[in-house]
């Protein structure tokens, strides 16, 4: 690197319904100021001298200060001539880990690496995961839609030791609950692209063969990002092979399952119940029919979001990817153009 500074363009958003954030509370969580830069750099000072950072908001002086910058943090961006817009441009780092709002990738130009905030939800989703599966597993979907009917009725459960839990989707997320519900003695069958190992699955398929394995799911759990290949994974076919027994969770994108057919099961007794933390359009519309299913539990797409901790769990990323930049050195977490992920 030469003794030129550094230039660093942070795009926030202010929140907008069918965006990101999509609320006011949402902003306040994803929101990346100077003050969160300064402090993740403190025990950086050699970096920080190299750095001269511009912190914007939206497009509003997008086109101008990414003229001359080297690295773009932000979520979403304009993708459209972005070579011409910011000949400079070496690394954009996006501060979710999905990032299916920037595909296909082919506005990327050569040498332009791309990174995400991959495993900094692992913690969370971990958590959210395993309360999600041991609430379907105490019947908690059928006790809240019998609240809302002023029914009381006497649901008894076991534990779950012994029950199968397939996991779509074994990345930092999926695989993270699977480490928590392996403990308590489930049965834990991992799919995913190329049938590689994960902490926490007894047992790992590839994606191809998940019609082997739904069958004997008591739970399924989703936990995958929306590429080409996860779109559409889950049609009514395939809800058609679980048992009436079994229990859904879907963390990772909407996309990924027909939820026109898990609602006809789930108003059929189908399905023994399911929680939804993801929506094509977010905040969900009033109008959905989602609202109104039995059995059903809809989380406003909080599963993996660290209050207060997301933006310094990101720029931990970041900061280790910033002193590899320097250093001429292979970033991490870099997505894969083809993949998509």
């Amino acid at each position: 690197m030469t003794n030129k500074k550094i230039k660093i363009h942070v795009k926030n958003n202010h929140w907008a319904p069918g965006s990101f954030p999509t609320d006011a509370e949402g902003e306040k969580n994803f929101t990346i100021t100077k003050e969160h830069l300064d402090e993740a750099l403190k025990n950086y000072p050699e970096i920080k001298e190299k750095l001269e950072i511009f912190v914007d908001w939206d497009e509003d002086n997008f086109e101008k200060s990414m003229s001359n910058s080297d690295i773009l943090l932000a979520w979403n961006f304009p993708t459209k001539d972005l070579k011409k817009i910011s000949p400079g441009l070496k690394w954009i780092h996006v501060i979710s880990a999905g990032i299916e709002h920037l595909l296909p990738l082919d506005w990327m130009f050569d040498n332009l690496v791309l990174t995400n905030s991959s495993g900094v939800h692992a913690k969370k989703a971990g958590e959210y995961g395993l309360m999600s599966v041991l609430m379907l597993q105490n019947h908690m979907t059928k006790i809240v839609t019998n609240q809302k009917n002023k029914e009381f009725v006497s649901l008894f459960s076991n534990p779950i030791n012994g029950k199968t839990v397939v996991v779509v989707g074994t990345g930092s997320l999926g695989s993270s609950m699977a480490k928590h519900i392996s403990v308590l003695g489930a049965n834990v069958i991992g799919v995913n692209k190329r049938g590689k190992n994960a902490e926490g699955c007894n047992k790992i398929v590839t994606i191809d063969n998940i019609d082997s394995v739904l069958p004997n799911a008591d739970f399924l759990y989703l936990a995958v990002p929306e590429t080409p290949e996860t779109k559409n994974l889950i049609t009514k076919e395939k809800l058609d092979m679980l048992k009436p027994t079994c229990g859904i969770v879907n963390i990772g994108r909407q996309s990924v399952m027909d939820y026109d057919a898990l609602c006809k099961k789930l108003n059929n007794n189908e399905i023994a119940g399911a929680i939804l933390d993801v929506f094509t359009n977010e905040p969900l519309d009033k109008n959905s029919k989602l609202w109104e299913t039995p059995n059903l539990i809809i989380t406003p797409h909080v599963s993996s979001d660290d209050n207060g901790n997301y933006v310094k769990l990101t720029l931990d990323v970041f900061v280790k990817n910033l002193k590899l930049f320097i250093e001429n050195k292979e970033l991490s977490n870099q997505v894969d153009k083809k993949l998509g992920y």
